[in-house]
């Protein structure tokens, strides 16, 4: 199946499923306000899902778990059977299920704890992170309990395996907080990742082995910072077998909100993956992967939101150097982007790990020279870790409609690419979508990311075009992106316009300093010479003061003269818009 079918269909199923779970929380009007109906109808989704996807192997469970019971087996043993039972790596073995539960009204509460107390660990540690008790006794109390269940178990909301892939389960998911964090007004940093710019993201993270892959397969791991629903590292699985069925992907996440995390390790369970690779936690100030290394990362972490909450623990440390995560650097308060950026870099597996992450376009140029948005891009970029950076369209993210940026960074280039950086302006190459869905307005359906990535994979200047599409890159020496910040001072001068010397030195005149940006690849003296001298005979360097600064200005890199129209031009269109407007006019009129 193509890229464009597989989004087809799940635009559909996405829609299906997401509006009908958003017109069940209609029957908790009144209970609870709308930013609050996801604490009740997430968890009850993710039910849902295990219930029926348990259901083919209800009878095998309970009969092994009345069998354990009366050989007295503990615990682990019994979990494991149970898990062998169920054919997942969790279980139920409560008699109930949605049905049995509808089939007792009279004794709903006290059958419904029951059942969740049927579940294996790993699942009640999922509806822990709900708080879902608490909900539970809510419904019961405003007496919507049975109807809820009731409209979960409708035929029409059969989330079984079989009926709903787990991709579109958790886009189904992403669908149901993105109206929900609506109702709450978040902020755009809060956004979710389509499958499309996932797509591109896993085919610049495999590209340089794909070849490789195709033919023998793969034993890889893969990390997500900030996994949200864990649809990232679902989605580069699901790549990863569709270039061979015999690639194994190991997946690790992480994930500050409690429901989105107890959303990916029920989406982990569901599809038999690492769940307990799934971490709570705020990535920042408590790493639950000290020490990991990984083949790939693929991320989204949050732009444009402060790291004041993790300052403390990230400041702590950032003052054990390059021993920890943040040794380059620490970005400004307000935007921790460029946090995460450091953090994968430190869990990139030494000579072969690979990183594709979105930023915004402050993570380019932010920062003046010395700052630590400077420094941090400095560090990428001398140590030869950033292979390439893509612009995408606008509107192509769900919650935000502002420019993005993909930064393919490697510890693996080849050596055609070594010492270089492969700028690709990517900003035309999109189709219009049919329908909005939210913020994202465009897509990146087949064509889009097979320009793309045929022009990262040719590694050249040049413009790539088909039909409507267009894909510029450029590529630059790494030195192209730093410059000197030089401080220039002005001498206190005689009458003689002769500098007043003291101790053979040149004296500053207070208020006059400026300063002058000179590009690495530039000799300083010559460009002084020829650039500030003949403006200001007086002037001399503080070269005490020099500063090394990076960054990359990716929009004046690829910016097009367009020349203005001529004066005649303009008068002419000018006498022609008159002329209509006065035809207009006499119809509005009746002359």
């Amino acid at each position: 199946m193509t890229i464009n079918e597989l989004q087809k269909q799940t635009n559909t199923n996405i829609q299906e499923k997401a509006n009908l779970i958003w017109e069940i929380a209609t029957h908790l009007v009144g209970l609870y306000k709308p930013h609050e109906y996801g604490k009740v109808i997430l968890p009850m989704t993710v039910l849902k899902r295990f219930d029926d996807a348990l259901a083919p192997t209800k009878k095998n469970v309970l009969e092994t778990a009345e069998k354990l019971k009366a050989s007295n087996f503990d615990g682990q043993i019994f979990d494991g059977a149970l898990c062998r039972a169920s054919g997942y790596s969790f279980y139920n073995y409560s008699k109930f299920d949605f049905a049995r539960l509808l089939a007792d009204p009279d004794n709903l509460e006290e059958n419904f704890n029951d059942y969740l107390q049927g579940f294996s660990d790993n699942v009640k540690d999922i509806l822990a992170n709900f708080k879902f008790v608490d909900e539970v006794k809510n419904m019961v109390k405003g007496n919507v309990l049975y109807v809820v269940i009731q409209e979960f178990n409708s035929k029409k909301a059969d989330m079984s395996p079989d009926k709903i892939t787990s991709a579109d389960m958790g886009y189904i998911f992403e669908e149901l907080i993105r109206k929900f964090s609506e109702s709450y007004n978040e902020e755009a940093g809060a956004h979710f990742t389509s499958r499309d710019i996932i797509y591109l993201m896993t085919e610049l993270l495999v590209a340089p082995e794909k070849d490789e892959i195709i033919k023998n397969g793969c034993y890889k791991t893969a990390y997500d910072m900030t996994m949200g629903t864990s649809q990232m590292l679902g989605c580069l699985t699901e790549r990863l077998k569709d270039i061979n069925v015999d690639a194994e992907l190991t997946c690790f996440g992480q994930e500050f909100n409690p429901e989105t995390y107890a959303i990916a390790k029920a989406d982990m369970l569901i599809k038999g993956g690492n769940a307990s690779g799934m971490k709570y936690g705020d990535t920042l100030s408590e790493d639950a992967y000290y020490g990991y290394e990984f083949d790939y990362i693929i991320s989204n972490p949050p732009f444009g939101i402060d790291w004041k909450r993790e300052k403390d623990a990230v400041e702590k440390e950032a003052r054990l150097g390059y021993d920890g995560r943040f040794g380059p650097g620490l970005p400004q308060i307000s935007d921790g982007q460029l946090l995460f950026m450091l953090n994968g870099v430190k869990k990139l597996k030494e000579g072969s790990g690979r990183m594709a992450i979105i930023q915004n376009g402050s993570s380019l140029f932010t920062g003046d020279a010395g700052s630590g948005p400077s420094e941090i891009r400095k560090y990428l970029i001398k140590e030869d870790l950033v292979e390439a950076i893509i612009q995408l369209p606008t509107d192509l993210f769900y919650n935000t409609g502002i420019a993005t940026y993909v930064w393919v960074v490697s510890k693996n280039k080849k050596a055609n690419r070594l010492g270089k950086v492969q700028l690709i302006d990517a900003s035309k190459c999109f189709v219009k979508r049919r329908k909005n869905i939210g913020n994202k307005r465009v897509d990146l359906d087949n064509s889009c990311i097979e320009l793309i990535v045929k022009a990262y994979n040719e590694f050249s200047n040049n413009l790539y075009e088909n039909a409507n599409l267009v894909v510029e890159s450029k590529v630059f020496e790494n030195e192209f992106f730093g410059y000197t910040k030089v401080t220039v001072e002005t001498a206190i001068a005689d009458e003689n316009c002769k500098p007043i010397l003291k101790k053979g030195k040149m004296q500053a005149e207070k208020g006059k300093t400026d300063t002058e940006i000179i590009p690495l690849k530039d000799d300083i003296d010559e460009y002084f010479e020829k650039n500030v001298l003949p403006y200001n005979p007086l002037a001399f360097m503080d070269r005490a003061k020099d500063k090394i600064g990076y960054e990359v200005p990716f929009t004046r890199l690829f910016y097009k003269f367009v020349a203005p129209r001529s004066s005649e031009e303009i008068f002419e269109e000018f006498k022609t818009l008159s002329i209509e407007e006065e035809k207009l006019m006499k119809e509005i009129l009746g002359e």
